[in-house]
């Protein structure tokens, strides 16, 4: 199955089986935002789901917001719920957008991926990147039956990883939700300033 079908993820959405939604915005994303200085970064969340990051990106002062999902039903009610705000909602797969980031938000967007597509991920991040400029996120440290979400571990993501970018963080979540303590991995990964990426 192509994760990045419309139609899927359409239908997860009305059919509102989003057990992946944590109501909330993640709290090691959260601490993270709150230490980040510029807040004129531009920043992208991706598979941006009911993106409860991005209110709290506002609250926090940033201002260059973009959410990126591919499902047309939850943009369109995105578009509702930040119509009085600065966020800019595109309804895209995420491997035919365009831009230029100074910060990328990974909250369970690479977990729903097929893992046929992480390389791709990888690269697709690098392109989007500005050079200096940083991915950020969660990540399952287990495995799952079927999928998604698809799981890995420390060392998988950090061979994958560096294939494009350098790994600067990588270790366990200390402020999981107690559903998932334990089993998330907190990462940073940075496009080298003096990357030729096109």
């Amino acid at each position: 199955m192509n994760t990045l079908d419309a139609a899927f993820w359409n239908n997860r959405y009305l059919q509102q089986q989003t057990g992946w939604d944590l109501g909330a915005p993640s709290a090691p994303l959260t601490h993270y935002t709150e230490q980040f200085a510029d807040k004129s970064a531009e920043v992208l969340i991706p598979g941006c789901g009911n993106a409860y990051e991005a209110a709290q990106l506002l609250q926090q002062g940033f201002q260059n917001i973009t959410l990126l999902d591919v499902s047309s039903v939850l943009t369109a009610e995105l578009q509702q719920r930040f119509r009085h705000t600065p966020i800019h909602i595109v309804n895209e797969d995420f491997f035919q957008h365009n831009g230029r980031y100074d910060l990328i938000l990974e909250q369970t967007f690479f977990c729903a991926l097929d893992p046929s597509l992480r390389k791709p991920y990888v690269q697709q991040m690098a392109r989007l990147l500005k050079p200096g400029g940083q991915l950020v996120g969660v990540l399952f440290n287990r495995q799952f039956e079927g999928g998604p979400p698809f799981g890995g571990s420390k060392e998988e993501y950090v061979q994958l990883f560096t294939t494009e970018l350098t790994v600067k963080k990588m270790e366990l979540c200390t402020n999981s939700i107690p559903a998932r303590q334990g089993t998330e991995l907190f990462f940073i990964a940075i496009k080298s300033a003096a990357s030729h990426l096109p």
